[in-house]
């Protein structure tokens, strides 16, 4: 596979189609640029929908970019960078000179499919409220078990994403939900069981999973069975069953199939970093091996200080002190690689917090003042 082009062929004008299940109508985009060295592509969508087009007059003499004036938009076009991987359910119909020039500096994983366009015609109708589509569901883990006992069987729910799992069945699941197109499923280290089953998902055309275990190589998503996936992404799960859905899919990316496979750990690794909330930056793009080594130790240090102070006489300038000494050793870990960005500084005050949890159940009495003072501490010197 050529990696100075689209694995599925696409070029700059290439005006594209899919069904909109937002729309329930086909709707159309414009692919503006292509940058071969993110392997990315621009597209723009188009103030179009209808019946599938065979070409390019099917959409009319007067194409137009979409402009997004609903909420606070204000007149943006609906111009995004997505990964250069054609979905298979997009068809190439034709072509137009781009009908914008400039570069778009805004990205997202998906390709638009008409959603956007359906929140503009809903705004232009005098419908102000904020549209979420009747298709899509989002629970955690434990209101999915509610959805179960409440609504039965829901073959309405097109889209379902479940965070928070400490445990999941596959199997469970797909009875309750047999139409399925999208699911994202999310959890903390927990286990996914019978994920087999989701290859009784005929019409499945996105899979994420992320720090979900228990699937073995046997579960991997097949595609004879699930013949229209055209996008896994797989962050956090065994790595044997990573290295199974691989060495499945990679031969499709070729025909539409964009596929992220990262994260994936030996069952060691769990054991390991089942008490280690900074887990998830362990082969993070952007933080090097040892970044991530001294953040850990840095983080260990911390928690053992916080653990003795509250176990004795606590000192409030004791405290103070643990957390400038935490804030300090990230100033200068993020002077050299600079890799604290927003989601990285709030992990870090989740394993704050963290930490702070387990010292309180292990006194079994309330640490918010302890906690309030250490977070004052990191506070009074962070430059993250």
């Amino acid at each position: 596979m050529r990696r100075d082009r689209p694995p599925r062929p696409v070029a700059v004008g290439d005006v594209v189609t899919v069904y909109s299940e937002a729309l329930r109508v086909w709707t159309a985009s414009q692919v503006t640029g292509i940058d071969t060295t993110a392997r990315c592509a621009a597209v723009l969508e188009l103030d179009w929908s209808g019946p599938e087009p065979s070409s390019v007059a099917d959409l009319g003499d007067d194409v137009q970019p979409l402009r997004l004036k609903h909420h606070s938009w204000g007149g943006t076009l609906s111009h995004c960078n997505h990964g250069w991987v054609l979905p298979r359910s997009f068809r190439v119909i034709g072509s137009l000179p781009p009908l914008v020039t400039a570069p778009s500096r805004s990205y997202s994983a998906a390709w638009g499919r008409g959603e956007q366009l359906a929140r503009q015609r809903r705004w232009d109708s005098g419908d102000h409220e904020d549209w979420n589509a009747p298709y899509a569901l989002t629970r955690t883990a434990d209101e999915l078990a509610e959805e179960y006992t409440r609504n039965g069987v829901r073959p309405d729910v097109k889209h379902l994403t479940v965070r928070g799992i400490t445990r999941l069945d596959c199997t469970r699941l797909v009875a309750a939900f047999p139409n399925l197109t999208r699911l994202c499923l999310s959890g903390n280290l927990g286990t996914l069981a019978s994920a087999a089953a989701l290859n009784r998902l005929p019409r499945l055309q996105e899979l994420t999973i992320h720090d979900l275990f228990g699937m073995e190589p046997t579960d991997c998503l097949l595609p004879r069975q699930v013949p229209d996936v055209e996008n896994v992404s797989l962050y956090g799960i065994p790595a044997d069953y990573a290295a199974a859905m691989r060495k499945t899919w990679r031969p499709h990316v070729q025909d539409g199939v964009e596929l992220e496979i990262s994260g994936a750990r030996k069952p060691e690794w769990i054991g390991a970093n089942a008490a280690n909330p900074l887990r998830d930056w362990d082969g993070r793009k952007h933080i090097t091996r040892t970044s991530y080594r001294k953040a850990v130790a840095q983080y260990k240090a911390t928690r053992e200080a916080f653990r003795a102070e509250v176990a004795g006489d606590e000192q409030r300038g004791d405290l103070l002190e643990i957390g400038r000494a935490f804030g300090a050793a990230f100033n200068a870990l993020d002077r050299r690689t600079g890799f604290i960005e927003t989601v990285e500084r709030e992990e870090l005050f989740d394993a704050l917090d963290f930490l702070v949890e387990e010292a309180q159940e292990a006194a079994g009495r309330d640490l918010s003042t302890a906690r309030a003072a250490l977070v004052e501490g990191v506070d009074s010197i962070r430059d993250w």
